[in-house]
């Protein structure tokens, strides 16, 4: 078959067939769900992380710089760098490629942007399924950077093994980012343009909200490393607190009962996805229709016209 050719060429890290077959995933058709199963065998090496925290605080600089720094030790890189959906095309609307010119010519690092598609928590689902397929073509080293929209991007702790929540001094409203729940899913805080006026007050700032929350020495307390990545300063020290967090991790026996959960919550996401696409594939929109005339002229509550579709798919299946 020619999906088992393109697995076969994607364990061979042929870089047009990876590009074809994430070409697959986001089209979401049945090549995809082929390749996916066929590639799956071969994931589990590579180490994801994530990278996030609100716009313009330097995560693709950092990313850029991380990735050359991995090269410098031989490990190989994909960066799956997730945009806002364009409202005219449904594709990726930044073009992350453009900003990571001079790594983008390696051999070594393959770079995809791929659209969020509405996610709200800033990482499509299709990337984690793009991760598959960079995982089974050997890279060491995936780096989800998702769209920076702050608050609502807390999805990507879902993907990866150590997330790092970027921040800068003038983000004065960080400490709100903190209650949003970014603490939560924090491994590592950079704070970025460390350089610029206030990041005394934002580094100390950041500090006593760590110290507030309860920790004990077998939790992990996330460390607060100050950059300047357009001057590649901090990237050691970053780089330091992902190989410590992931020691952590190891030496905890937490590594795979993270990943066991995260599997979790895909499973579900994936399950809810298909039911939610055969429902509405199942039900016409004359049945959705009269439902609707009946919830105007309050004949019924959409709760019961929500039951009576739901009866009507149960019937079809």
């Amino acid at each position: 078959m020619i999906e088992t050719d393109l697995a076969e060429k994607v364990f061979n890290n042929d870089r047009r067939a990876i590009a074809r077959s994430i070409s697959h995933i986001e089209s979401d058709n049945l090549k995809a769900d082929f390749l996916l199963n066929t590639v799956y065998s071969k994931t589990g090496s590579a180490y994801k992380i994530g990278i996030t925290g609100p716009p313009g605080a330097g995560k693709s600089t950092i990313t850029n710089q991380l990735t050359k720094l991995y090269r410098k030790q031989n490990k190989r890189v994909a960066i799956i760098a997730v945009d806002p959906t364009s409202p005219f095309t449904g594709g990726a609307l930044l073009g992350d490629r453009v900003r990571m010119n001079d790594i983008g010519m390696d051999n070594g690092v393959f770079i995809r942007s791929m659209a969020t598609r509405g996610s709200l928590g800033g990482l499509s689902n299709k990337a984690i399924d793009a991760s598959d397929v960079l995982d089974a073509a050997g890279f060491d080293i995936i780096i989800l950077e998702t769209v920076g929209v702050g608050q609502s991007e807390l999805d990507i702790a879902q993907a990866a093994d150590t997330t790092i929540v970027v921040l800068v001094p003038e983000s004065g409203d960080s400490v709100q980012a903190m209650k949003a729940g970014l603490m939560e899913i924090a491994d590592v805080f950079i704070l970025n343009k460390s350089d610029r006026p206030g990041s005394q007050q934002a580094f100390t700032a950041l500090q006593t909200i760590l110290m507030i929350k309860d920790h004990d020495e077998n939790l992990w307390l996330p460390q607060i490393v100050k950059s300047v990545a357009s001057e590649n300063k901090g990237t050691d020290e970053i780089a330091n607190q992902i190989e410590r967090h992931k020691k952590y991790l190891i030496e905890k026996h937490l590594f795979d009962i993270k990943r066991a959960k995260q599997l979790k919550v895909r499973i579900k996401n994936i399950v809810e996805q298909r039911l939610k696409n055969h429902l509405w594939s199942d039900i016409s929109e004359g049945s959705l229709s009269a439902s609707l005339d009946k919830i105007i002229n309050k004949n019924v509550s959409p709760y019961f016209a929500a039951d009576k579709l739901i009866e009507i798919f149960k019937e079809k299946l």
